[in-house]
């Protein structure tokens, strides 16, 4: 069995812990005053939306609870419902800018699932497109991301923020 490796991953989750931190989420919560350096487009008040740095496709956002636990069991209710409506919203934002075909919304929880920071819950969005794993990744071992990383964010801050305020 041939197994494809994304070390990249592990260096971008270690790049992102601070000394003082255990948890790259905990960290990114804890930094309210620099949410364009750590790419958050919007804060709630159980959650808050995050873009991924390293995305599988353009638009691959993150919804985070601010709570530090690993299993969905763990949730309030009140949390579960706004990681929903972040969810929701994010779907919408999404659509009207990148125009996808369709959505990955996904919750690996635990190790074993895939789960690349396990310790800390979070919910993907990832916009998808037909075809749009192709050769590149399989036999290219490269990941082509058209959409500037900054610009996205961009969009995508303005448009949550406008079409579904705090």
């Amino acid at each position: 069995m041939e197994r494809l490796w994304s070390p990249w991953r592990s260096e971008y989750i270690e790049t992102l812990r601070s000394p003082d931190e255990e948890c790259v989420f905990c960290d990114i919560a804890n930094r309210e005053n620099e949410d364009e350096k750590v790419f958050v487009v919007q804060r709630r008040k159980f959650n808050y939306v995050v873009m991924n740095i390293y995305p599988y496709n353009n638009g691959h956002m993150l919804v985070v609870p601010y709570d530090h636990v690993d299993n969905i069991t763990q949730l309030e209710d009140e949390v579960l419902n706004e990681s929903m409506f972040l969810l929701k919203s994010l779907t919408t934002v999404l659509a009207g800018i990148f125009k996808p075909q369709g959505f990955n919304l996904g919750l690996n929880l635990g190790e074993a699932a895939g789960a690349g920071i396990h310790e800390h819950l979070h919910f993907h969005i990832v916009p998808r497109w037909k075809g749009d794993s192709n050769f590149m990744p399989v036999l290219g071992k490269t990941k082509v991301i058209s959409t500037d990383l900054k610009l996205g964010y961009e969009k995508i801050r303005e448009q949550i923020n406008r079409l579904f305020p705090v």
